[in-house]
């Protein structure tokens, strides 16, 4: 199932090469510009400059919640990215307030609250700051999650999509461990990149490939509960995607008209 989504990752960004640079450049240019603007403020009010970046995150997110939509298109091998944006602004604003807001959290806690604690010098200071810490961990393992799980089971409400992710994270601690490795490995390149490739709309988009594929696994625990999670017919699982991606080569990755 790992090696099939590395393939499936790298020619969905592949297939939607184009697209992905166009969203990423639009992200760096609002993420900078708004980065910039509470800088500005935060010189001459540093309380104002930190709601500044709170609000930020909010604008980031709810742009998250429309690229979301735009890469569940594309892991469907579908190529709507415009309409699909827009769309997703508006029917996935919910989703994308509760993200903010669990990152503004995240943040708060990494930059203040735990560094508070840990000050304390004492026992007590130290088990709030491990509890924490780990606190932290958990989010950055089950937010890649959010957003897949939000188009793919599109009747849950924004607390229950939370709420699966972290099931999904005791459910998948392997797959999870090796998504993180590979969430680090794009986001090197990312940064080498300056943002461009695979850069925020990539990493949605191998987030959205990721649970695409475990939900087929929980789709088949729901129609054969006896079945050994471990032991699963991933082959037989996997046969339509794999039939969708097909043979890649380097020439059909280079010249595709020809194929």
């Amino acid at each position: 199932m790992i090696g099939f989504f590395i393939k499936k990752a790298f020619f969905d960004g592949w297939d939607n090469l184009i697209g992905l640079v166009l969203f990423n450049i639009g992200y760096i240019v609002v993420m900078f510009g708004l980065f910039w603007l509470s800088l500005v403020v935060g010189q001459t009010n540093w309380a104002i400059g930190y709601v500044g970046l709170a609000i930020s995150v909010v604008i980031v997110s709810i742009l998250m919640g429309g690229t979301a939509s735009v890469t569940h298109n594309y892991s469907n091998y579908q190529h709507d990215a415009w309409g699909a944006f827009k769309n997703g602004v508006k029917r996935n604003i919910r989703h994308s307030l509760l993200f903010s807001l669990i990152l503004i959290l995240f943040f708060a806690n990494l930059l203040l609250v735990i560094p508070f604690y840990a000050s304390f010098g004492n026992i007590f200071g130290y088990i709030i700051s491990v509890i924490l810490i780990w606190v932290e961990i958990i989010i950055i393992l089950a937010l890649p999650y959010y957003f897949p799980l939000m188009n793919l089971l599109p009747g849950d409400r924004a607390f229950k999509t939370a709420k699966k992710c972290l099931l999904i994270v005791g459910g998948n601690m392997g797959f999870t461990l090796f998504y993180l490795v590979y969430s680090i490995i794009c986001l090197a390149l990312s940064i080498f990149t300056i943002g461009i490739i695979p850069g925020l709309t990539g990493m949605q988009l191998a987030s959205q490939d990721a649970m695409k594929l475990l939900m087929y696994k929980y789709d088949y625990l729901e129609e054969n509960p006896d079945a050994n999670p471990k032991h699963l017919p991933w082959d037989d699982l996997l046969y339509d995607e794999r039939e969708k991606v097909g043979p890649r080569s380097l020439k059909s990755m280079i010249f595709p008209w020809k194929y």
